[in-house]
């Protein structure tokens, strides 16, 4: 994890702020979703992905291929891209 130096409180309803730098690098905007993982005495906050998204293209659809044992999810379009950035590094499938 790689610290910020910003430190915000909690106010009395439990909301915090995220600062607006920190949510324009992460690309988060107004209506995202967030995930609460806790881990030991750390509280992560994660964009919200539903299972079976796919990480490239976003696109949640029947049409979508699971690979890796479903650890991986690929829309045909980001299959698409996928498969043509492997092709740059010569990579064979």
């Amino acid at each position: 994890m790689k610290a910020t130096g910003i430190v915000r409180k909690v106010d009395n309803l439990g909301r915090i702020v995220i600062p607006k730098e920190t949510r324009k690098t992460l690309q988060m905007e107004t209506s995202d979703a967030l995930e609460f993982f806790v881990e030991e005495d750390a509280i992560v906050l994660q964009k919200y992905t539903p299972h079976g998204t796919c990480p490239i293209t976003g696109e949640i659809s029947s049409r979508n291929v699971k690979l890796v044992g479903g650890k991986l999810t690929l829309s045909p379009e980001g299959l698409k891209q996928l498969l043509a950035e492997l092709e740059q590094y010569k990579v064979t499938v």
